[in-house]
Protein backbone atom coordinates (compact mmCIF):
# COMPACT_ATOMS: atom_id res chain seq x y z
CA UNK A 1 0.00 0.00 0.00
CA UNK A 2 1.53 3.11 -0.94
CA UNK A 3 1.83 6.40 1.86
CA UNK A 4 -0.45 8.95 1.12
CA UNK A 5 -1.06 12.65 2.04
CA UNK A 6 -2.50 13.67 5.42
CA UNK A 7 -2.16 10.09 6.92
CA UNK A 8 -3.49 10.53 10.88
CA UNK A 9 -4.55 7.01 12.55
CA UNK A 10 -7.73 8.29 13.95
CA UNK A 11 -10.37 6.00 16.00
CA UNK A 12 -14.15 6.11 15.32
CA UNK A 13 -16.17 6.78 18.24
CA UNK A 14 -18.96 4.89 16.63
CA UNK A 15 -22.56 5.94 16.31
CA UNK A 16 -23.83 8.65 18.50
CA UNK A 17 -25.78 8.04 21.27
CA UNK A 18 -29.29 9.24 21.23
CA UNK A 19 -31.54 10.01 24.06
CA UNK A 20 -34.62 7.41 24.56
CA UNK A 21 -37.86 9.03 24.34
CA UNK A 22 -39.68 10.29 26.84
CA UNK A 23 -39.90 13.28 29.23
CA UNK A 24 -36.88 15.18 30.88
CA UNK A 25 -36.22 18.25 32.86
CA UNK A 26 -33.87 20.69 30.59
CA UNK A 27 -32.26 24.04 31.30
CA UNK A 28 -31.87 26.35 28.30
CA UNK A 29 -28.82 27.74 27.13
CA UNK A 30 -29.60 29.44 24.36
CA UNK A 31 -33.03 30.93 22.79
CA UNK A 32 -33.18 33.62 19.73
CA UNK A 33 -35.67 34.05 17.05
CA UNK A 34 -34.62 32.95 14.19
CA UNK A 35 -36.37 34.43 10.30
CA UNK A 36 -36.35 32.32 7.22
CA UNK A 37 -38.12 32.56 3.79
CA UNK A 38 -41.01 31.35 4.95
CA UNK A 39 -41.84 33.10 8.28
CA UNK A 40 -39.79 33.24 11.90
CA UNK A 41 -39.47 30.93 14.94
CA UNK A 42 -38.37 30.85 18.15
CA UNK A 43 -35.34 28.79 18.44
CA UNK A 44 -34.90 27.18 22.00
CA UNK A 45 -31.26 25.14 22.86
CA UNK A 46 -31.40 23.66 25.76
CA UNK A 47 -29.17 20.62 27.77
CA UNK A 48 -30.99 18.42 30.35
CA UNK A 49 -30.15 19.36 34.13
CA UNK A 50 -31.86 16.11 35.96
CA UNK A 51 -31.22 12.83 36.42
CA UNK A 52 -29.46 10.37 34.25
CA UNK A 53 -29.10 12.15 30.84
CA UNK A 54 -27.90 15.15 32.73
CA UNK A 55 -25.74 16.80 30.33
CA UNK A 56 -26.36 14.78 27.35
CA UNK A 57 -26.06 17.59 24.68
CA UNK A 58 -23.27 18.97 26.25
CA UNK A 59 -21.26 15.53 26.64
CA UNK A 60 -22.28 15.11 22.75
CA UNK A 61 -21.41 17.97 21.37
CA UNK A 62 -17.90 18.13 23.72
CA UNK A 63 -17.25 14.39 22.24
CA UNK A 64 -18.03 15.01 18.86
CA UNK A 65 -15.28 15.58 16.24
CA UNK A 66 -16.77 16.48 13.10
CA UNK A 67 -15.52 19.55 11.92
CA UNK A 68 -19.51 20.59 11.32
CA UNK A 69 -20.99 19.91 14.77
CA UNK A 70 -23.82 20.91 15.71
CA UNK A 71 -26.17 21.26 19.30
CA UNK A 72 -28.67 18.59 19.25
CA UNK A 73 -30.68 19.80 22.15
CA UNK A 74 -33.04 21.97 20.37
CA UNK A 75 -36.84 22.99 20.32
CA UNK A 76 -38.23 25.16 17.87
CA UNK A 77 -41.54 27.06 17.27
CA UNK A 78 -42.65 28.89 14.60
CA UNK A 79 -44.24 32.26 15.27
CA UNK A 80 -47.67 32.68 14.53
CA UNK A 81 -48.04 36.11 12.16
CA UNK A 82 -52.21 37.30 12.80
CA UNK A 83 -52.91 35.98 9.65
CA UNK A 84 -56.07 34.15 10.69
CA UNK A 85 -55.25 30.95 9.14
CA UNK A 86 -55.61 27.73 10.20
CA UNK A 87 -51.90 27.28 10.68
CA UNK A 88 -51.71 30.20 11.85
CA UNK A 89 -54.21 29.14 14.86
CA UNK A 90 -51.62 25.62 14.91
CA UNK A 91 -48.75 28.18 15.93
CA UNK A 92 -50.62 30.22 18.61
CA UNK A 93 -51.69 26.86 19.98
CA UNK A 94 -48.18 25.67 20.46
CA UNK A 95 -46.27 28.98 21.35
CA UNK A 96 -49.27 29.36 24.28
CA UNK A 97 -47.78 26.11 25.41
CA UNK A 98 -44.23 27.08 24.96
CA UNK A 99 -44.51 30.16 27.48
CA UNK A 100 -47.24 28.55 29.48
CA UNK A 101 -44.46 25.52 30.41
CA UNK A 102 -41.75 28.09 30.79
CA UNK A 103 -44.23 30.13 33.49
CA UNK A 104 -45.32 27.12 35.45
CA UNK A 105 -41.66 25.97 35.72
CA UNK A 106 -40.11 29.27 36.76
CA UNK A 107 -41.45 30.80 39.89
CA UNK A 108 -42.02 34.19 39.22
CA UNK A 109 -41.33 33.85 35.87
CA UNK A 110 -43.90 36.19 33.42
CA UNK A 111 -43.50 36.16 29.65
CA UNK A 112 -42.22 39.85 28.60
CA UNK A 113 -41.82 39.31 24.70
CA UNK A 114 -38.05 39.02 25.30
CA UNK A 115 -36.98 35.71 24.21
CA UNK A 116 -33.25 35.94 25.45
CA UNK A 117 -34.15 36.14 29.41
CA UNK A 118 -35.32 32.25 28.58
CA UNK A 119 -31.58 31.72 28.86
CA UNK A 120 -30.81 29.57 32.12
CA UNK A 121 -34.77 28.83 32.93
CA UNK A 122 -36.35 25.24 33.48
CA UNK A 123 -38.52 23.64 31.15
CA UNK A 124 -40.17 20.20 30.54
CA UNK A 125 -38.83 18.93 27.38
CA UNK A 126 -40.89 15.55 25.65
CA UNK A 127 -38.89 13.52 23.04
CA UNK A 128 -40.55 11.10 20.47
CA UNK A 129 -38.77 8.22 18.36
CA UNK A 130 -38.98 9.94 14.76
CA UNK A 131 -37.46 7.36 11.78
CA UNK A 132 -34.78 9.29 9.37
CA UNK A 133 -33.79 9.03 5.88
CA UNK A 134 -30.41 10.16 4.20
CA UNK A 135 -29.04 9.51 1.18
CA UNK A 136 -30.95 6.49 0.91
CA UNK A 137 -30.02 5.54 4.64
CA UNK A 138 -32.81 5.05 7.10
CA UNK A 139 -33.02 4.75 11.23
CA UNK A 140 -34.58 6.42 14.33
CA UNK A 141 -33.53 8.52 16.12
CA UNK A 142 -35.49 10.89 18.65
CA UNK A 143 -36.91 14.68 18.74
CA UNK A 144 -38.03 17.23 20.86
CA UNK A 145 -41.43 17.21 20.23
CA UNK A 146 -42.87 19.75 22.80
CA UNK A 147 -42.79 21.45 26.03
CA UNK A 148 -44.31 20.62 28.91
CA UNK A 149 -43.33 22.18 32.53
CA UNK A 150 -40.99 20.49 34.75
CA UNK A 151 -43.14 19.43 37.68
CA UNK A 152 -45.29 17.54 34.76
CA UNK A 153 -41.90 15.39 34.32
CA UNK A 154 -40.79 15.08 37.72
CA UNK A 155 -44.21 14.08 38.60
CA UNK A 156 -44.57 11.50 35.63
CA UNK A 157 -47.66 13.19 34.50
CA UNK A 158 -47.15 13.53 30.79
CA UNK A 159 -48.43 12.19 27.63
CA UNK A 160 -45.80 10.08 25.46
CA UNK A 161 -46.02 11.65 22.17
CA UNK A 162 -46.44 8.99 19.58
CA UNK A 163 -43.69 7.96 16.97
CA UNK A 164 -42.85 9.65 14.11
CA UNK A 165 -42.09 6.87 10.91
CA UNK A 166 -41.15 7.97 7.56
CA UNK A 167 -44.44 8.58 5.47
CA UNK A 168 -45.70 5.08 4.33
CA UNK A 169 -43.09 3.51 6.50
CA UNK A 170 -43.90 0.00 7.98
CA UNK A 171 -41.26 0.16 10.53
CA UNK A 172 -40.97 0.49 14.37
CA UNK A 173 -38.54 2.26 16.51
CA UNK A 174 -36.25 -0.08 18.63
CA UNK A 175 -37.42 -0.71 22.17
CA UNK A 176 -34.52 0.69 24.17
CA UNK A 177 -31.94 3.03 23.89
CA UNK A 178 -29.91 3.02 20.74
CA UNK A 179 -26.92 4.46 19.05
CA UNK A 180 -27.60 5.24 15.78
CA UNK A 181 -26.19 7.89 13.09
CA UNK A 182 -28.30 10.63 12.67
CA UNK A 183 -29.40 14.14 10.70
CA UNK A 184 -27.83 16.79 13.07
CA UNK A 185 -30.86 19.38 14.28
CA UNK A 186 -28.87 22.97 13.62
CA UNK A 187 -25.97 25.22 14.25
CA UNK A 188 -24.98 25.48 17.69
CA UNK A 189 -27.08 28.08 18.74
CA UNK A 190 -24.55 30.17 21.39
Amino acid sequence: MKKYNGFEPKVSRGAREVLPAGGYVAKVVSAKVEENDWGERLVIAFDICEGDWREFFKKDFDGNTNEDKRWRGVYRASIPTDDGSEKDGWKKRTMNNVIGSFEASNDGYHWDWDEKKLKNKIVGVLFRNKEWEMNGRTGWTTECCALTSADNIRDGKFKMPKDKPLEGSSSTPPASSQFVEAEDSGDLPF
